[in-house]
């Protein structure tokens, strides 16, 4: 789906998606689990974040968490119905509750979690309206997550 247009190229999921790969491979040179989010509004990015939980000591600093805060504050409101997160790896129960509570309007993951992610937990955590779609660039991100946890072991 075209999320818009900036300076005559054409905006797609997988542009954004590449913009949260790039946040996720900050995380890996942080020594963070590599996750990275974008959000998106009206086509153009108005968040970017990636897990912060080593370096803040916060089990909560998941890289979905940070984008909506961050984007709350661009915006100005806590609600974000107009906006499209795109994240790495599929959200967990704790972001998909924050994400419902956010309202926001659609949501794009990479990789899906069987272990963790929330469709096997709390599927209908997101706020009712809220549209998701899973597997945009998902062996990108998968890869990325393979590799990090490759070189832990």
């Amino acid at each position: 789906m075209d999320q818009g247009t900036e300076q005559g190229m054409v905006l797609t999921d997988e542009f954004f998606m590449r913009q949260a790969l790039q946040e996720a491979r900050l995380a890996a040179q942080e020594g963070e689990i590599p996750v990275g989010a974008v959000i998106a509004c009206q086509g153009r990015i108005i968040a970017r974040a990636h897990n912060l939980t080593e370096r803040l000591t916060d089990v909560t600093a998941h890289a979905e968490m940070q984008a909506i805060t961050a984007a709350a504050s661009a915006l100005g409101g806590k609600y974000l119905p107009d906006c499209t997160l795109y994240v790495t790896v599929e959200p967990c129960v704790m972001c998909a509750g924050a994400l419902g509570w956010s309202q926001i309007g659609r949501v794009v993951y990479g990789a899906p979690d069987p272990k963790r992610g929330y469709a096997g937990f709390a599927p209908r955590a997101f706020h009712p309206k809220t549209k998701v779609e899973g597997g945009i660039l998902a062996a990108e991100c998968a890869a990325l997550m393979k590799a990090f946890f490759a070189e832990r072991r």
